[in-house]
């Protein structure tokens, strides 16, 4: 039995970032900066987008490309219901109506078939969540979208590709987080990728309460006038900072390796559970579909008495995620089967880079023995 608690999510680090941190703090610069400057550099060119917009969290990404795609008042916006909450609340944030569509049996993503269902004359976008970090089927929901924009919740699945392109630069605008346990975790943090120049602009504006230079851009000005700037509409103070951006360029440049790993991780589960019959696991990557691997969230009968003997040998679990629309804060409950069907069976898996081989054994062995195998 391990004598110490296995966790679902940690974040990789090493003395590579304690170095990046201690630059910036020895540099005396530690907000909007350069070092946030160069990782929207290295991010766009790294998801395919023409721009980058750092931004303190992925909630604030989803709010943001509301704004910039105009959604207000009486205007719907479709969602999956299997996601967390703030896909849904930057709706909300709006004024705007989410919408709840139904996931993908296999792969719990996004189901365009109920999509087009939900399309209405008052629906002004769609959010896209590559869930677990396996993109949508991006050409099936343009088909049916048609001119409405799509805007990728990509919280999941930094370095994902679709078809061979990263997500993010696939719809309208893309949305990251780098929290603690995501992929690439700066502790807090996010982005927005967008290939309109002029609206990515703007969200440099709306992200520092509309004013139209930051501080450090401000530096560069002649120094006669370098505190005049305007303000021409309300914007919010939620700004990515060089502190977070420096642990963020180490985290990129470990991408790749962190994501082969936990690709291993998965599919040392999925040979180890082949033959339990009581467990589905994710789908698996293909040709199109190559996913990030945020998430292993299996379908597990008796789901609740496993997580329970798997928390008492200390191995930590998860749900991701009850249905949105079950929450009572969204009022009227429409019927989406196939997440309902789902959600009683579905559990998350210890899934991080930092998994050692004998962790990763130990957990299979104690799944294993639940089902009497």
């Amino acid at each position: 039995m391990s004598t110490e608690m296995i966790q679902l999510f940690k974040p990789w680090y090493d003395d590579r970032e304690i170095e990046a941190v201690a630059e910036v703090l020895r540099s005396g610069w530690v907000g909007l900066g350069p070092k946030t400057a160069e990782f929207e550099k290295r991010f766009a060119q790294f998801s395919g987008a023409a721009c980058c917009v750092g931004l303190n969290s992925c909630t604030a990404a989803l709010d943001m490309a509301m704004r910039l795609l105009g959604v207000n008042h009486g205007d719907e916006v479709i969602v999956p219901t299997v996601t967390f909450v703030s896909t849904a609340h930057c709706i909300a944030y709006n004024l705007g109506t989410p919408i709840f569509a139904d996931v993908n049996e296999r792969t719990l993503d996004l189901d365009a078939t109920d999509v087009a269902r939900k399309i209405g004359p008052r629906t002004k976008a769609i959010i896209a969540v590559h869930y677990g970090g396996r993109p949508v089927d991006m050409d099936a929901l343009k088909q049916v979208a048609g001119s409405i924009p799509i805007v990728e919740d990509c919280a999941h699945a930094t370095g994902a590709r679709y078809k061979g392109r990263s997500v993010g630069g696939l719809g309208a605008v893309g949305c990251f987080s780098f929290h603690a346990v995501k992929n690439l975790a700066m502790g807090e943090g996010g982005a927005l990728t967008i290939n309109d120049k002029q609206m990515a602009q703007r969200a440099k504006r709306l992200r520092w309460l509309g004013i139209d230079k930051g501080t450090w851009d401000r530096t560069a000005l002649d120094k006669s006038y370098w505190w005049e700037y305007s303000v021409d509409e309300i914007g919010l103070k939620s700004h990515l900072n060089d502190v977070h951006a420096a642990i963020g360029l180490v985290q990129l440049a470990k991408l790749e390796e962190a994501n082969r790993r936990r690709r291993a991780i998965v599919d040392a589960y999925r040979q180890a559970f082949a033959d339990i019959p009581q467990i589905r696991m994710p789908a698996p990557d293909d040709a199109d579909f190559e996913s990030a691997w945020h998430l292993c969230e299996i379908l597990a009968e008796s789901r609740d008495e496993l997580s329970v003997f798997l928390q008492e040998r200390n191995i930590s679990t998860g749900v991701h995620y009850k249905p949105i629309h079950l929450y009572r804060c969204y009022g009227n409950r429409p019927s989406l089967p196939v997440a309902e069907g789902l959600f009683p069976r579905m559990l998350s898996l210890p899934l991080h880079p930092g998994l050692t081989d004998e962790q990763v054994r130990y957990i299979i062995a104690t799944l294993r023995r639940f089902y009497g195998k």
